[in-house]
């Protein structure tokens, strides 16, 4: 094994056990039989060392949300994501503290979540069921999630609901989400529908004429959906 993986190792087992969900450099370096220098030749710093723990620990979860099909309903697709990123949270609950509000640059894994939520809601957007744009949609399911997420594994006196993830979830996407056009006549999903599906319905359409269209739907997307 080598140093790098020893040192990472030995902070995740740290990490598992901590009631703070933080551990001390010294503690690592007993643990992994290595010298500080080597630590910090490795990460650079502490905070280093975090974030590439936290990513080692969402590895798993993530590779699991790569390998996934997309399902034939990507709202249904939405749901799930959001079930399944609490239940991670639930059950790894030190590296989720460290990844949404423990350091203060956020890991690669939380850019990779966050790409890969913006993926499904392209995806709703192009089958005309999201009223806003995607990265706009995308930062409000987000933030919500990882509320929830937080709040669930912080203080879980204060939310003994077992329903109340769900409750938040139906509350935010009912926010984002559209009903089906042709039965709600909704301008903003109609939109934003229109605005997902331009790549292959450009036609002869030159950029400049595309940028500009994407910029008057995102505009009617936002404010018609007020």
């Amino acid at each position: 094994m080598d140093v790098r993986t020893r040192i990472l190792e030995a902070a995740a087992d740290l990490l598992a056990h901590s009631a703070e969900a933080d551990f001390s450099t010294r503690a690592v370096c007993e643990a992994a039989g290595v010298g500080a220098p080597a630590l910090y030749r490795q990460f650079g710093d502490k905070e280093g060392l975090l974030a590439a723990v936290v990513d080692r620990g969402f590895e798993k979860y993530l590779a699991g949300k790569r390998a996934a099909e997309p399902s034939g309903d990507p709202v249904r697709d939405l749901r799930d994501g959001w079930d399944n990123h609490v239940a991670f949270a639930l059950g790894n609950p030190n590296y989720y503290r460290l990844m949404y509000s423990g350091l203060s640059t956020p890991p690669g894994a939380a850019a990779e979540a966050h790409s890969l939520l913006l993926a499904v809601l392209e995806r709703c957007a192009a089958a005309g069921r999201l009223k806003l744009p995607p990265p706009l949609a995308s930062q409000m399911v987000m933030a919500a999630n990882a509320g929830v997420a937080l709040s669930l594994i912080t203080r879980p006196e204060l939310y003994p609901d077992p329903g109340f993830s769900v409750r938040v979830r139906e509350s935010v996407l009912s926010g984002v989400l559209a009903e089906v056009p042709e039965v709600s006549g909704d301008l903003a999903a109609t939109a934003t529908t229109l605005a997902a599906r331009l790549p292959e319905a450009a036609g002869d359409l030159t950029a400049a004429e595309v940028t500009l269209l994407r910029e008057w739907l995102a505009r009617l997307s936002v404010h018609s959906g007020r």
